[in-house]
This record gives structure tokens, sequence and C-alpha cells, in this order.
């Protein structure tokens, strides 16, 4: 007993402590700095929208950090059903900026494109980097079917109620816009009260269902639940800020950089608004969580398609000036239907590796590369 030493003990980090150590770790947080010059600038020389363009986006980089370090905090304590709407429902929170923004301005083909973009990111983009960033680091990565075919089934779900408007604008005697605007305006409320009726069915009455399968251990560098909460709210807001100047330089800078509004609403609106939901999908595949990646992407296309798109045409009435409707072009209806498709089938033997990965990032690559070089001549 006496030759016994007593192991001396550690004293925990406060929340300040370990939020401070986080960002010392993380060379990328030092982007943060970009997020005040930017805002600053903006109010200074308004007009050097190609700056602010760039700048805006090396400006969300470090914030989608920090949003991701959070939401995998609030995740491991309230599951990854959970944080994964948690984390799509901020992240999209970009992408709806975003598209109001535009909406104001009268920029329809440019919110369109991003919801079309956002749905086809997720699920492709983000659902295979999850996949080759996980399976280069783990063999073979298990997640729970159900909840991906739960979300494919509603995405598909989605892109129907797109599909029908755009078809009936290719018939013999297409409706009057007025009867497209109706009916878009009947299938917007229809989605958002499927979408509540979907959060019941995975959160509360079937939620065992959803349970995840991962085994990776509990990182012990976690946040506190408390300041991991703030910083969400936070973040959620410089992220809101930058996104406004975002829009706002985006298509005169498109213009400088010989991009068509079509791929930037398809390609770069749907990526930089992402950016926050990839940094978690990618991390927490890294991890071997890959139910919460698997959660964030399919979970934000879903939310794009079900909640996100309705909203905007509802908000159209007040904000716009004219209704908007739920007719996309068919190259874009095309893409979100093939991209549902592919995320319905690579998901559904409930496991994932790093060629699964290169299978749907291939195919978004195609997409990317065919906006790119041929742009739809007369999208709406």
């Amino acid at each position: 007993m006496g030759n016994l030493q007593e192991t001396p003990s550690v004293a925990p980090l406060s929340a300040g402590g370990a939020i401070a150590l986080e960002i010392r770790q993380a060379p990328v947080l030092t982007l943060i700095v970009f997020v005040p010059v930017v805002i600053l600038l903006e109010r200074i020389s308004p007009g050097a929208h190609t700056l602010l363009f760039l700048m805006s986006v090396v400006a969300i980089i470090p914030l989608a950090a920090l949003l991701s370090r959070a939401t995998e905090a609030v995740a491991a304590r309230t599951g990854d059903a959970v944080g994964g709407l948690l984390n799509a429902t901020l992240g999209n929170l970009t992408e709806l900026v975003i598209a109001l923004a535009a909406l104001q301005a009268g920029q329809y083909l440019l919110v369109k494109a991003s919801i079309a973009g956002a749905i086809v990111t997720n699920t492709l983009f983000m659902l295979g980097g999850a996949f080759l960033f996980g399976g280069l680091k783990y063999h073979i990565q298990e997640f729970n079917r159900v909840n991906a075919r739960f979300q494919a089934c509603l995405l598909f779900l989605a892109t129907i109620a797109v599909l029908v408007p755009s078809l009936i604008s290719e018939v013999d005697q297409p409706p009057a816009v007025e009867v497209s605007q109706k009916l878009s305006l009947g299938l917007a409320v229809l989605l958002i009260v499927v979408y509540a009726l979907g959060m019941l069915f995975s959160l509360r009455t079937h939620r065992e269902l959803f349970v995840s399968v991962s085994h990776a251990e509990e990182d012990e560098r976690l946040w506190p639940l408390t300041p991991s909460l703030i910083v969400l709210g936070v973040v959620t807001l410089l992220v809101a800020l930058v996104s406004e100047i975002f829009v706002g330089s985006v298509q005169v800078a498109a213009e400088h950089l010989g991009m068509t509004p079509a791929f930037v609403g398809f390609i770069v609106v749907a990526l930089v608004g992402a950016a926050a939901e990839m940094t978690t999908a990618f991390s927490a595949a890294r991890a071997d969580r890959l139910d919460l990646s698997v959660g964030v992407a399919l979970g934000s296309a879903v939310q794009i398609a079900l909640f996100v798109a309705p909203v905007l045409v509802l908000a159209s009435y007040f904000i716009g000036p004219e209704p908007m409707t739920l007719q996309f072009w068919r190259g874009a209806v095309t893409m979100m239907v093939v991209a549902t498709m592919a995320a319905a089938l690579l998901t559904n033997g409930g496991h994932g590796t790093w060629y699964t990965g290169v299978m749907a990032l291939a195919l978004y690559a195609i997409f990317a590369f065919t906006l790119f070089v041929l742009p739809p001549a007369n999208p709406l």
C-alpha cells in the first residue's frame, strides 16, 4: 500500500479551451480571417464582383469546417439520424439563402439550376466522396440500408413531382402559365406535408428502424454540447451573410470566368452551398460513421427536394417578380431522375467501398462536363 503512487489526474479542458485547441490543430481554420475581410470588402468595393466571388468561396471553407465539427459533437449525443437531419438542415440554409436572394432578383434560372444541382450534388458527389474517402481507410463499411432506402424513396417521390409540371409543358397544347403556377403551388404544399410526415415516421413512430450500424468509437475530442450549439448558431448566421455576398457577385464573376448561368447554379452554387455538409459527410466516413454520411447526403437532397424547393415556390408569391413554377428544363429533370436511381442502386446493399464512390463521382463528372461544354439553349 505504501509503495502505491497516486496517478496524477489531468484536468479536463474547459469548453472554450477545447474549442481553442481544435482551432489550433486545424490549419484550415486560419482561413476564418477571410470572413471579416470579404464582409469589409463588400462594403468598400461592391463592384469587385470577381474578387468578392472568389473570396466568399474561400470564406465559406473554414465556416464549413467549424459547422462540421460542431455538428459531429451534437450528432454523437443525439444519434446519427438526428445528427444527419440537423446537419442537413443547417447546411441547406446556405442554399436557401442563395436561392432567396436570386429569387428576389428574378433570376429563376439560377434558382432552379441551384435546386437541381443541389439534389444531384448531394446524391452523387457527396455520397460518392463519402464512399471513396471511407473506403480508402476501411475495406468495407456498413450502414443502415433501411434509412437509405427510405431517403431514396422520398427523393424519387420529389423528382416525380418535379417531372409532372415539366412533362405537361411538352405536350402539343401546353397549358397556360396560370395552370402551371397553380399546379406547382399545389404540389409544393403536398411535398411539404409529405416531408413533415416523413420526419414523424423516421424520428418518432418508427425510429427503431433507423438505428445506426456503425462501429466507430466516440471521439474523445468532441466539443461539449452547449458550446457546440452556440457555434452552430453563430456559424450559420455567418454562412448566410457570406452567401448573400456570393449571390451578389456570382453572375458577373461567372461571365468574367466564362461560365454559363446553368453551370453556375447547377455546379458552383451547389458545391459552395453544400460545403459544410460535405465536410461532415467526408470526415464521418473516415471515422467509420457511414450512417451519418449517408444520412447527411441523402437527407440533404430530400430536404432540398421536399422542403426547400416548395418553400421557394411559396416565397415567390411574396418576394419574387412573379410566381415560380416547378417546371425545369428537360436536361435538369433527366439528371435528377438518373441521380436518384443511382443513389438507390448504390445504397441498396447496405455497405460501401471505395469503388462505389468512384462510380458515383464518375456519373457526377459526366453531368458537370456536359453542362460546361453544352449548356441548355432554352432551359425554361
